[in-house]
């Protein structure tokens, strides 16, 4: 072999050409080696999916301006292979998801390898007729597999992290039945600013153009000038209220006004919003694809475009939906209202995303939504909670998703 050059695989068989060496590397690094040197993926298989609807009854009925509820829910997936290696997956259940996961996504994954990723998003979108619910469950579970498998995080799987850690901000002072916000609001920003969040978002619309701009004016004097207010209509402005409310909203130094009109994939009206305003217009959340945010990036619906990993498909379709939006010059800050699961997918799609102006001294960085409320499918069902450090929080660094689900605590919240 002098003067010769080894190939890649001819080296890898002289490397490990000792039974010694080979019995030191796991039962799936040998697969792994054997199927580089058949070059092939290596040769996992998904011998099982199960679907777990949770509910979990609150203890006082909380939420936005035109829904108040006590009950938190949420659709989680495992995905086992016949190594014992499995991924986590969570979405919304909301208009069959369940049942097209159970009834056609199943079949479409079942007996295949996880590791073919491309081949089998695409299959998944073909069976469902579009549900990037339904979608979006099985790829933040089939991402999660496949990093255990190869043994790198979401993030490293993407060619590395921008940053290891992300701001977060607070999803919080939601409406809840029997409290004014008047004395709710300022009060619980105050304190969510001393807990060490650098932004937050407040809830409006249900009171009235008077009432509910002496609350942002109360939540703006409770943190000051330097905390980051971001406010979320969830539908129940008409578009000239939205226009007079989001003037207002541009004097308190608001960062953005998100979904004061009717939320619905075609978003109607949002284009002339924009365009009557200078604070910015986020939405995008109940965008179902790469389709539907296409056609609303070239509207100019939106300022900031807030589509959700669990929601449009998953992690590649949020990034490609992101890196679209930074072409036309449009932020990208996706939207995270969901458990552990979610968030650590989040936490990974953030942390790819480069600041809006690369370059530029205060350049826009990537946010991420925290919700504050009770929810055991965040604080119970991991084996590591969510810490907030100095307004940010860390970047799971493990493979996959980073995190480790406790499945008894799962399946103790599995609706009845």
């Amino acid at each position: 072999m002098s003067g010769q050059r080894l190939s890649r695989r001819d080296w890898m068989r002289s490397s490990l050409s000792t039974v010694g060496a080979l019995a030191a590397w796991s039962p799936l690094q040998q697969l792994a080696l054997a199927d580089e040197v058949r070059g092939k993926p290596s040769s996992l298989t998904i011998t099982k999916i199960e679907t777990f609807p949770l509910e979990h009854k609150l203890s006082k009925s909380v939420g936005p301006s035109v829904a108040q509820s006590n009950v938190r829910d949420a659709l989680l997936i495992k995905i086992s292979t016949d190594s014992g290696l499995v991924g986590w997956g969570e979405t919304a259940d909301v208009g069959g998801t369940h049942g097209i996961i159970e009834e056609h996504l199943k079949q479409v994954l079942l007996g295949k390898n996880p590791l073919e990723h491309r081949k089998l998003w695409r299959a998944m979108w073909g069976a469902n007729f579009g549900d990037g619910r339904a979608v979006a469950c099985c790829d933040l579970a089939l991402h999660d597999l496949r990093g255990k498998a190869l043994g790198l995080s979401i993030s490293d799987m993407y060619g590395g992290r921008q940053r290891d850690k992300v701001m977060g901000y607070a999803a919080a002072m939601n409406y809840t039945v029997g409290i004014p916000p008047e004395e709710q609001h300022p009060a619980e920003a105050a304190a969510l600013a001393k807990r060490g969040f650098l932004a937050m978002k407040i809830r409006t619309g249900r009171d009235g153009f008077k009432r509910d701009l002496a609350v942002m004016q109360k939540i703006r004097e409770a943190v000051g000038p330097d905390v980051r207010l971001l406010t979320d209509g969830n539908g129940a402005f008409t578009l000239p209220q939205a226009v007079k409310f989001g003037k207002e909203l541009e004097k308190l130094d608001f960062y953005c006004f998100e979904e004061p009109l009717p939320q619905s994939p075609n978003y109607a009206g949002y284009d002339e919003l924009t365009r009557s305003l200078d604070i910015a217009i986020a939405g995008g959340e109940v965008l179902d694809s790469r389709a539907t945010a296409r056609e609303h990036l070239l509207k100019r619906s939106f300022d900031i475009i807030q589509a959700d990993v669990s929601l449009c498909g998953g992690i590649a379709e949020v990034l490609f939906i992101s890196e679209m939006a930074r072409l036309l010059g449009i932020q990208a800050l996706p939207h995270c209202y969901a458990g552990a699961i979610v968030i650590a997918a989040s936490l990974h799609v953030n942390s790819l995303l480069p600041p809006h102006f690369q370059g530029f001294a205060g350049g826009d960085e990537p946010m991420m939504e925290f919700d504050v409320y009770e929810n055991p499918f965040r604080e119970e069902i991991v084996t590591k909670k969510f810490e907030l450090k100095n307004g940010y929080f860390d970047v799971p660094t493990g493979p996959g998703l980073g995190i480790e689900i406790n499945e008894d605590l799962v399946r103790k919240y599995v609706k009845k």
